[in-house]
Order: C-alpha cells, then structure tokens, then sequence
C-alpha cells in the first residue's frame, strides 16, 4: 500500500521537477542570445544611455564632452553589462513564455485569464518607467549634480582670491586651480542603469497590488486606509533611490503615488466583478441580507408586543 503509493506521487514530482528544468535552460539560453544580440549593439546603446549627460554637459559650457575610463577593461566590462541588462529586458517575453507554460497547466480558465493580462502589461510598465527615468529624472539628476559642481567651482574662486577673478564674456577666469569634469564611463553608467531599474520595479506597482487583489490578499479599503503608511514609505524610497535631489525626489513621490492611487481603483474594480461573478453564481443572496435587515430593525418592536 505505501510503496505503491509513494510511487504513483513520486512520478508526477519527477515530471514537474524535469519540466521546470527543461523551463530554465530555454530560459537562460533565451537570455544568453539576447545577450550576445546586445552586446552586438552595446557601443549604440551607451551612446544613447550617456545622451543626458552629453546635453547637460553642452549646456554648462563643454562644445566637446568626453567620457573617459581609468582600467584596460573597465571598458569591456561596462558593455557587459549594457549587455546584461539589456539582454534581459530583450529575452523577458521568452523567459515569461516559459513561465506561464509551467504554471498555466495547474490553473483554471477563469484563472488563465485573469493572470495573462499581469503577464503582458508588466513587461510595458517596466518600459514605461525606464522610458520616464531616462528621458526625465536622469536629466535632472545629471542637472543638480553638474551645475551644483560648477557652481560651487565658480564660487570657491571667487571667495579665495576676489582680486584675481575677472569677468570676461560672462565666463569666470581665474589663476588658481580649475576644477573639472572627468567622468567615468562606468559611474556614470552606474548612475543612468540605477535609476531606469528603479523606475521600472517602481511602476509595477499597479501590477502587484492588482495581483494581490486578485488573490485576495488586499482589498481597496485597506489600501485606502493605509495611505499615511504608503506616503511615508514612497517618501523613505524616494530619498534612498534617487540623488539629493528634491525635484527629483518629489517627481518620484509623485509619480509612484499617483501609481498607489491607480491600483486603488483597479483593485476596487477587481473586487466589484468578483462580486458581480459571485452573485451571479448564487453565492450571494440579496434576499437574505435584506431580510436581515428588516429583522433587527423589527426586533425591537415584537420585544414591545411581549411587554406586558
């Protein structure tokens, strides 16, 4: 009875164990093409990743801005890893693909398509973050950091030796030693990289929030009540994941607040058509609660009937 027990459950442990292995490996070999397709193009891709840099360094006075690197293959290595984070983000809808082959066979029909809409739209949202953080708060961070540098540059100048710091055409000349920008190229990558990620994992908050209120782990009055909660800690990974920056800061607070409020409303919509579904299965009686109703509020006259 046991062995042969034990051996009817080990064998559907054994398929799930092989398939899920079979799962990874297309997984990884996805990812190592798509890597290697990357790393084809790494040289197109750091030019437009150093693109806001280039601009804010044109706008403080450099025609000619240059990047340089300080070790043999600190060069070969920053491409790498373009190569990695690029290659994942190009192998994503294989490696989700593959995902969803595993999980989908162990799921309703009214789960499959509940969960494939998640599937799709967080690939998009994570673009859509890593688009805004690039064309928007990268700017701005390169901005701050730049501009705080040369003015505080310009100003140390001037404090040390006022008589011999003249104006000419605007600029600041001066005979003591000129502070100026080298940047590394894999800093400065380090930078650009951080802050797309960050954005990306930040706007798949509506995704995760919905996902949860699909499983119903939260409802939207408890999101709602949790607000004060949410405001602190979108406050705490504003100021940990973007530079000293407040209008950088407060863009993020902005934006993924904003996103807070969307889940609400999606997790409320969630909620009303598991409703709707509910009672249209009979699950829910209207009757009843209504008859509920009417009987507590009749209680207190029939207590009234009894008095003497």
């Amino acid at each position: 009875m046991a062995k042969s027990e034990i051996e009817d459950t080990a064998a559907p442990l054994i398929e799930h164990l092989a398939e899920l292995r079979t799962r990874l490996i297309r997984s990884v070999v996805a990812f190592l093409v798509a890597m290697v397709v990357c790393f084809t193009f790494a040289q197109g891709i750091l030019d437009v990743l150093l693109v806001p840099i280039e601009d804010v360094m044109r706008d403080l006075g450099n025609p000619n801005p240059q990047m340089q690197y300080t070790a043999p293959q600190e060069y070969f290595f920053t491409l790498i890893r373009i190569s990695m984070v690029f290659g994942l983000g190009l192998s994503f809808p294989v490696i989700a693909h593959q995902m969803w082959r595993f999980v989908a066979p162990g799921l309703y029909r009214e789960e499959k398509n509940a969960f494939l809409p998640f599937l799709v739209a967080s690939p998009l949202l994570f673009i859509l973050g890593g688009c805004f953080a690039h064309f928007v708060v990268t700017p701005l961070a390169m901005t701050f950091f730049l501009g705080f540098a040369d003015a505080a540059s310009v100003l140390s100048r001037i404090l040390s030796d006022p008589q011999a710091v003249e104006l000419v055409d605007g600029p600041v000349v001066s005979d003591s030693v000129e502070i100026v920008f080298f940047g590394k190229v894999n800093e400065t990558l380090d930078i650009t990289l951080k802050l797309i990620v960050a954005f990306g994992l930040c706007f798949q908050l509506p995704v995760l929030l919905s996902l949860m209120g699909k499983a119903g782990l939260v409802s939207a009055d408890g999101l709602r009540g949790t607000r004060k909660y949410a405001v602190v800690g979108i406050l705490a990974l504003a100021a940990i994941v973007t530079p000293p920056d407040v209008i950088t800061q407060i863009i993020l607070f902005t934006v993924v607040y904003a996103l807070y409020e969307i889940s609400i409303q999606l997790v409320a919509v969630i909620e009303k058509k598991r409703e709707e579904r509910l009672r249209a299965e009979g699950y829910y009686d209207d009757e009843d609660d209504e008859g509920g109703v009417d009987t507590e509020a009749d209680a207190p006259a029939e207590d009234a009937d009894k008095a003497p």
